[in-house]
């Protein structure tokens, strides 16, 4: 279970664990990198100090490689920037934005630098400034989303650069990391699988809504912002639909009012449990985690297994011949 990534970054499954806000703190990422894979600290909008105690915890659980995504619309980038330049972080990943500004100063620190992209044109982009991989990451993810589903943007972006590719969303097991190796990629990302992991901080609540989630219990809000968010259903989603339709009708949208409502929405799930006022953010593939209690070590295993297995299996059932 080799690739360009491993080499890389010198880890041993080509494995990602997903930036989630308030969820991919030190103890998921070092767990996950502990159990062979690389895990990433969410710094989401925190300040300096708080993403810095984080890296520093982490640096106690684990002398794995783990990284830091860098979320390019927080108010503290420049701070957060500087902080993985100072604290010699192996690796990062940057959401919402291109990292291009910041390119020059991440590689006089040696830091291997990952954008997440969702489109072709922006992950050539992300090559032309000095990337060295790109997650792409399908519709099927939880969180923040693009507009192309995993299976239709992987093969063409693939195909469009010459870095290593990762895929992430909706990747939830073995089956689906086989799926997406066959397209061309060096790597995957999993997030759902790991926020119930019992590594993960997230609240029991949240975590036991994700276990009991169907195949149709996710949706998607944030449209009318030109924001799309992945999350399970719940009343807050049902108001905010309902808001986005009522304000989607007039000539100037109270953007305002669409803000307030999912202020800290994330949180009340994440710290608080509240499982009806909050953003419970996740993939479609909730509805095939059905699993309590999985170490992320476990987790890690399961899915190279059956990773495995499933490559093995294919010359067999398509050409005839033993894998």
């Amino acid at each position: 279970m080799q690739s360009k990534i491993c080499e890389m970054l010198g880890i041993e499954y080509p494995i990602f664990q997903g930036a989630m806000a308030w969820v991919a703190e030190a103890n998921l990422a070092s767990a996950v990198s502990n159990a062979g894979g690389l895990g990433l600290i969410a710094s989401g909008h925190a300040p300096k100090e708080v993403v810095r105690e984080q890296i520093r915890r982490a640096k106690e659980k684990t002398d794995k490689p783990f990284g830091v995504n860098i979320m390019l619309m927080s108010p503290h980038v420049e701070d957060i920037v500087d902080l993985v330049c100072e604290e010699k972080v192996k690796v990062i990943t940057t959401g919402a934005g291109s990292p291009g500004k910041y390119m020059k100063k991440f590689k006089e620190a040696g830091i291997i630098v990952i954008p997440v992209v969702a489109s072709v044109a922006l992950a050539r982009r992300m090559e032309s400034d000095g990337a060295d991989a790109v997650v792409v990451e399908g519709m099927e993810g939880g969180g923040h989303i693009g507009k192309s589903t995993t299976l239709a943007l992987v093969p063409q972006v693939v195909d469009a650069v010459s870095i290593p590719v990762i895929a992430a969303g909706g990747i939830g097991d073995g089956r689906g990391m086989a799926a997406v190796l066959m397209l061309g990629v060096e790597a995957v990302q999993l997030g759902t699988r790991f926020l119930v992991s019992s590594d993960s901080t997230a609240h029991e609540n949240f975590k036991e809504a994700v276990l009991k989630a169907k195949d149709i219990d996710t949706t998607i809000t944030g449209l009318l912002t030109g924001h799309p968010v992945r999350g399970l259903r719940n009343k807050l989603t049902r108001d905010y639909d309902k808001m986005e339709r009522e304000e989607g009708g007039k000539a100037e949208p109270n953007w305002e009012r669409l803000e307030e409502l999912g202020r800290g929405a994330l949180k009340r799930a994440v710290v608080d449990g509240d499982t009806k006022n909050s953003s419970m953010m996740s993939g479609q593939i909730a509805g095939m985690v059905n699993k309590r209690g999985q170490s992320c070590q476990e987790i890690v295993n399961e899915i190279v297994k059956e990773c495995e297995e499933t490559l093995q299996k294919v010359p067999e059932r398509f050409l005839g011949t033993k894998g």
